[in-house]
């Protein structure tokens, strides 16, 4: 008798546990073939049992399924720059075993095309008859599902889990065929970032949750949660399905905190059995305790709804936040304070795994980064993340832009334009509880003949479905009336187009400028990509690429650098032209912050984009790290929430003059500052105070906050200085500050100059021969093929010269050490800096690849990767018996409107006429031009 009760005992047990488990993971080995030609439906592979296995969650390209990459490999993405296809230095990058292509980080494997997975379940008994639910967190694109060889349809869902209602399934053993198809069947334009080779690379797979869910005949379909601020309530609407069959169903909703302490009130509600499908809506009091929603107090709560009906049980969660984001006149308001959006982009960059994590750990990691740089909004550039980005996002208080995954001609009538709407409503659904979801728009820079129409229909939908955030038409263009925001590429300090006619490049450096005559009146602009300023690459990196993706492309790069010589300089030129793309970065950020009215900006990127030729625009890497030349503490000095700001007109002086400059502070922080000790400082680079002040004021919340004027006269400064000067306010980390050089007006007297011509003419040869010394200022006769014909500016080249087609300008900057005593008269840290302005908008590059291969410049001008040229503009060698100085910068001219150049030349003058010119390195007459 006891065994018998025992083994009752244990079947309840099971029975027990049976009834409350009611998921079941497909996680694990699955059956597996590639389908290239399209052929699996047509012979019924959905009937046979596959050969091949592999391994779900996970994509067969991470599982070496797919092809070698070839010259005849289909890219998905736009290739502007063919050359590899052609070019003869490419030649062995073409070849067999030694495949290698610039355009972005190459696979291991590639393939597009039809896959199929397949693995045999077994349906718990209690769950037949039942609704059960095939879940497949994120796939890559388009299923079909059959079960026992049976069709049960298809699923296009790109950006939300795709799920299938399996209905009437008996226990036992059953087979899933699942067909994956990652070509373009609909165009949602192949250089979208949610399909692209160019970042995440177009996979094919299953990521995520792979479960069965076993349902009551009456389920909880969906929820969503509309936060009041004002009364602390939430409505709530509850979209049930299924039968709800005999007896009293009741509908539990209440809200909780993360650790499951109550919140509020419980609401009761009762389910009509003849309308059961339709949408409960209910109103929730979340009590007084209950706290708001933003990015400084990211408080998150649960919404839990409980479903008890004559067939079962069902209980969902949603997280959610009491917090209000809309738009008021030209600013974004959060919860009915002014916040501006300090942004970058997400490109859905991913090397290790070729697709994006669907864990929260790598996404703490993202947004920890994008904090630590000042920032507090992301735009996923034409796709949306998955739910763990959402939930990270939630917890950390980050603002998301979230875009439907379309980079496309729209309002064509094409298959897209109805494919874009229904997903959309899929991302609101399944996201749109989430408070970090604030603002959305289709993808990125539409194309097509009626797309200002289809955008301006689709941004009404939108609105009059769901008003918990704002919405526009897409990221860059177009203006359309019944947007809430526009996502404008105008404010910026280099367009696309400008290239050496951009502020940066063709005005002296100042910081008295903002946008003010650019942005629009009557809504919130946001600019859209600023930056893209580029870095050099940095070769240490690419030891990291250790899973799916290579960077192939990088090894190009470092391969022809160690060709011209130059393998030494690399990490030299990584740090250089880093330190200029930080001091562009900083002007373009200011200037945002500058100006009035203007809602925030996206940064084009916090982050590398590896692909459209290798874009390293970045202060991180493609793994979110570190490149090493620019701190998270220095990089928010200048992007942050707090931000004190100089309007200075100009940041070269003369020791005659006086500064006289406005000081104001951009203070979009949690609350007002009551009074704020503004301190200011102007100090040498070895901490000699030159002036200092401080000024109290409060500090409301906006921008352009106007503190006080500094002042100093220069007339105490003797000798070439640069200084700095900074501004902190009190008992804060609030900090920042710029570099400003002040020249003499009187030089030194040169009491044995040099030689100085601009041609290499017969009388500089018999000097050289003699043993004197010559200046060679050959500016504007540096023939093309030497280097002439580079397009040299101030600035770092945007995005790259490959994928804008060689737009100027071609080179990273300046490297130089900055204790070679041809510089002692000329201040500078070794890399450029606004001293360098007018001597880099004046100047030739000099292409010394001939010169011996040891030879090295004193002022090099790094090249661009793709050439790689040893590059200077300043170089010494003896010549003969003489010594030789080379210098391709304009020093001849309007020198008494050019103090930097006036001043180099004079630092180079000191130089030759003292004992420390001893030139090393030694060149044949033949080789100077």
């Amino acid at each position: 008798m006891k065994k018998i009760i025992s083994i009752l005992c244990c079947l309840l047990a099971l029975m027990a546990f049976r009834a409350q488990s009611q998921e079941l993971s497909l996680a694990g080995q699955w059956a597996f073939a590639l389908d290239p030609e399209d052929v699996g439906v047509k012979q019924s592979w959905f009937k046979r049992e596959l050969k091949e296995t592999i391994i779900l969650p996970g994509s067969l390209q991470e599982q070496g399924k797919g092809y070698d990459v070839s010259l005849e490999t289909k890219w998905t993405g736009q290739i502007v720059d063919s050359a590899w296809y052609t070019a003869p230095e490419y030649e062995k990058y073409r070849q067999p075993g030694n495949i290698k292509v610039p355009f972005w980080l190459n696979p291991n494997k590639h393939y597009v095309g039809v896959a199929w997975y397949q693995k045999k379940i077994n349906i718990p008994i209690g769950w037949e008859k039942r609704p059960v639910i095939l879940e497949l967190e994120r796939t890559h694109w388009e299923t079909t599902l059959f079960i026992d060889g049976e069709p049960v349809g298809t699923n296009s869902s790109l950006q939300v889990p795709q799920r299938y209602v399996l209905n009437g399934l008996d226990a036992g053993e059953h087979i899933v065929s699942l067909r994956v198809d990652n070509r373009l069947n609909i165009d949602v334009g192949m250089n979208a970032h949610s399909v692209s080779d160019h970042t995440q690379s177009n996979w094919n797979g299953v990521i995520g949750d792979i479960r069965l869910i076993a349902k009551p005949s009456l389920h909880i379909e969906s929820v969503q949660i509309y936060p009041d601020i004002k009364t602390k309530q939430a409505k709530v609407k509850v979209q049930l399905e299924g039968k709800a069959g005999d007896g009293i169903s009741t509908l539990s909703i209440y809200a909780e905190t993360l650790d499951g302490k109550p919140l509020g009130e419980l609401v009761k509600l009762s389910v009509d059995p003849v309308n059961a499908n339709s949408i409960l809506e209910t109103k929730i009091d979340l009590g007084k305790d209950a706290a708001l929603w933003s990015e400084f107090t990211p408080n998150v709560y649960k919404m839990r709804v409980v479903l008890q009906s004559s067939s079962g049980r069902d209980e969902a969660a949603y997280n959610f936040g009491l917090r209000e984001f809309k738009a008021n006149g030209t600013n974004f308001e959060v919860n009915g304070k002014p916040i501006f959006l300090r942004g970058t982009l997400d490109c859905c960059t991913f090397p290790l795994t070729g697709y994006p994590p669907m864990d929260e750990d790598y996404w703490k990691k993202i947004y920890k980064a994008c904090q630590e740089y000042g920032l507090n909004h992301i735009r996923f550039h034409s796709w949306c993340p998955p739910r763990a980005a959402f939930n990270v996002a939630d917890s950390m208080g980050i603002y998301l832009q979230v875009e439907c995954g379309a980079w496309a001609d729209v309002g064509s009538g094409k298959v897209q334009d109805k494919w874009i709407i229904e997903e959309s409503d899929r991302i609101l659904k399944e996201y749109g509880n989430h408070p970090s979801f604030c603002l959305m728009v289709y993808g990125n820079e539409p194309s097509g003949a009626n797309h200002v129409k289809y955008l301006t229909q689709l941004v009404d939908y939108w609105k009059n479905k769901d008003s918990r955030r704002v919405y526009s038409s897409a990221a860059g263009w177009p203006y359309i009336e019944n947007a809430d925001y526009w996502n404008s590429p105008k404010p910026r300090i280099q367009a696309y187009t400008a290239g050496l006619n951009s502020i940066i490049n063709k005005e002296a450096p100042r910081t008295n400028y903002d946008f003010a005559g650019i942005i629009r009146n009557d809504m919130p602009t946001v600019s859209h990509e600023i930056g893209q300023w580029c870095a050099y690459p940095n070769f240490k990196e690419i030891e990291k690429y250790t899973g799916v993706l290579k960077a192939k492309n990088f090894e190009i790069f470092r391969e022809t650098l160690a060709k011209n010589g130059l393998e030494d300089m690399s990490e030299k030129f990584l740090y250089a032209s880093g330190r200029l793309q930080t001091l562009c970065y900083k002007a373009d950020i200011e200037a945002a912050l500058r100006t009035p009215g203007l809602a925030g900006f996206q940064t084009l990127g916090l982050n590398d984009f590896p692909g459209q030729g290798t874009a390293l625009v970045g202060a991180l890497d493609a793994f979110w790290d570190s490149k090493g030349y620019v701190t998270g503490k220095e990089y928010s000095m200048f992007c942050n929430s707090i931000v004190p700001l100089i309007r200075f007109p100009k940041m070269v002086w003369l020791n005659n003059e006086v500064l006289d400059v406005p000081l104001e502070i951009a203070h979009f922080g949690e609350k007002v500052i009551p009074d704020a000790k503004i301190n200011w400082s102007i100090t040498t680079t070895d901490n000699k105070v030159v002036q200092q002040g401080s000024f109290t004021r409060e500090l409301p919340l906006g921008n352009c906050i106007k503190v006080g004027d500094i002042n100093c006269d220069f007339s105490k400064v003797n000798f070439a200085s640069q200084l700095i000067v900074s501004v902190q306010i009190e008992n804060t980390n609030i900090h920042n500050q710029w570099n400003i050089w002040v020249y003499p007006t009187v030089k030194e007297k040169i009491d044995t100059p040099p030689y100085i011509t601009t041609i290499l003419d017969q009388t500089t040869k018999e000097k050289l021969n003699k043993g004197e010394s010559v200046l060679l200022l050959n500016y504007g006769t540096v023939p093309p093929e030497k280097g002439g014909n580079v397009a040299i500016g101030f600035s770092s080249i945007f995005w790259n010269t490959a994928w804008t087609l060689g737009r100027a300008p071609h080179t990273l900057g300046i490297y130089c050490d900055q204790k070679h005593p041809a510089l002692a008269g000329f201040p500078n840290e070794g890399v450029s800096d606004y001293q360098w302005w007018d001597l880099k908008s004046r100047c030739n590059a000099m292409i010394l690849d001939s010169f011996p291969s040891d030879f090295h410049p004193v002022v090099y001008l790094i090249d661009d990767w793709f050439t790689n040229r040893k590059l200077g503009i300043l170089y010494e060698a003896r010549v003969g018996r003489g010594k030789l100085l080379v210098c391709s910068v304009d020093l001849q001219n309007d020198l008494e409107k050019r103090p930097a150049a006036a001043q180099f030349r004079q630092s180079l003058l000191e130089y030759m006429s003292s004992k420390q010119f001893n030139p090393s390195q030694k060149l044949d007459i033949e080789d100077i031009f």
